[in-house]
């Protein structure tokens, strides 16, 4: 494992808190690899298979997709400390990526290949609910964001986000977090000035 013990130890303990027993958490130390990441630097690109699982040390990741037509931007998912990032469809699937994962402020990750994941998968169950529990976790945030769009207020989906990531406004400009809820600028304003004054 190339990296530093600190890093390696506290993905143990988050693993370890979901219920991995450290015998079997020890059968992946060879396979993990540290990376850092400068701000603005791709994590997974349009187009390519995603063939890591990462671990976000410190960080915040975005991911987005591009408008063909108008180059817009559109952020559908952020990833900050202590959870995992890929892109998931990719990932699970093994098919060319449809979005771009991208640093939002220089970052550390921990990641494992999807070949060492698959041996991992194959010599212990609980690895294997491990990437159970990866790609439900993925498929939740997919269709709880879905369903925010169509069943929730843009303060209500803005509440939810500061519960997930409480430090985003550190690493993420307003127009990203506004694109993220859908809306426009100016209506990011008002909503926060309403959560401060009540």
């Amino acid at each position: 494992m190339a990296g530093n013990t600190t890093e390696i130890e506290l993905l143990r303990t988050v693993l370890g808190s979901a219920g991995m027993k450290a015998d079997v958490f020890d059968l992946s130390l060879p396979h993990w690899k540290l990376k850092q990441y400068k701000k603005g630097e791709f994590y997974n690109e349009y187009k390519n298979v995603c063939k890591h699982l990462g671990f976000i040390i410190s960080g915040v990741f975005r991911i987005y997709r591009v408008n063909d037509t108008t180059g817009e931007e559109k952020n559908m998912l952020f990833f900050t400390d202590h959870q995992f990032v890929t892109s998931f469809a990719s990932f699970f699937s093994q098919v060319a990526c449809e979005y771009y994962t991208e640093a939002m402020s220089d970052s550390v990750i921990l990641y494992i290949h999807i070949d060492h994941l698959n041996e991992l998968y194959g010599q212990s169950h609980q690895w294997e609910r491990f990437g159970r529990k990866v790609a439900e976790t993925a498929f939740y945030e997919v269709m709880r964001n879905t369903e925010g769009f169509l069943f929730k207020t843009p303060e209500d989906r803005y509440r939810e986000m500061i519960e997930k990531h409480p430090n985003i406004f550190n690493s993420v400009p307003l127009y990203h977090i506004a694109s993220y809820l859908g809306i426009q600028g100016p209506s990011l304003s008002r909503i926060r000035k309403r959560m401060v004054n009540k």
